[in-house]
């Protein structure tokens, strides 16, 4: 799959930066698996990986918009 990019809304940015990590950082190569358990209305993935000898983890979705396919955290 290609991926354009990632989809940061107002709502899903505070989220993300109000745990000290950048969206660049976030941004980051990660570990990608499927979220079964919160896979209901839509197919999620989790992603895992260091950031800043840190542990993070970003849940997210695929979205499409205007021919596109972005990462919705």
């Amino acid at each position: 799959m290609k991926v354009s990019g990632f989809d940061w809304g107002h709502g899903n940015t505070e989220k993300c930066q109000k745990h000290g990590l950048s969206l660049d950082e976030i941004e980051q190569k990660l570990l990608i698996g499927p979220d079964i358990k919160h896979s209901q209305n839509e197919e999620r993935f989790i992603g895992i990986g260091k950031i800043r000898g840190k542990l993070a983890f970003v849940a997210f979705t695929f979205r499409n918009y205007n021919s596109e396919t972005l990462i919705y955290p």
